[in-house]
């Protein structure tokens, strides 16, 4: 075992490591608001606010595959550290392994969910006061709820891993 790692470069991709950690959980935690207020509106007869309409406009949610910075960086680490810390670490196969139920939780449900959801506020139109999902079809505004709850449900269990993943690299037990 060697020193602690020191250095610029270290320390830019340790800052680097956890901006993406950070926005990952700022992100995921917006999903999940985001998704519960949704959830809440879509059974209404309210027109839905501007923020949601903005949220939920189709495309690549961009910031929340920061995530995927997580492991690059934190791979980067590794190799920097000059055997201060090794894969076989415990506390670092357990990273890897939070951070693979991540992965599959956030591209087989939350992703999913979000780009329906777009999909449906898409369908359902823009008017002077904003798309009325209760007004429109019976059937949209199920799969809306539906995929609402899923969406809030799945980012609660990102947010869930990524606290736990953090709290396990600052601890390094």
């Amino acid at each position: 075992m060697h020193n602690q790692p020191s250095g610029a470069a270290y320390d830019v991709v340790l800052l680097l490591h956890v901006a993406c950690a950070v926005i990952g959980i700022v992100t995921v935690a917006t999903a999940a608001a985001t998704a519960r207020r949704m959830g809440r509106i879509a059974g209404t007869a309210s027109p839905l606010p501007e923020p949601l309409r903005r949220y939920f406009r189709p495309g690549v949610n961009w910031a929340g595959r920061t995530i995927y910075g997580i492991p690059v960086f934190g791979f980067a680490l590794l190799g920097m550290s000059h055997g201060a810390y090794a894969i076989t670490d415990t506390w670092v196969l357990s990273g890897v392994v939070l951070f693979v139920a991540l992965a599959l939780l956030a591209e087989g449900v939350l992703w999913p969910a979000e780009r329906r959801l777009q999909h449906a506020v898409a369908k359902a139109g823009t008017s002077a006061a904003g798309p009325e999902l209760a007004s429109a079809q019976p059937a949209l505004t199920e799969t809306v709820t539906a995929d609402a709850a899923r969406m809030e449900r799945a980012a609660s269990g990102a947010l869930v891993l990524l606290v736990a993943a953090t709290v396990l690299m600052i601890a390094q037990p």
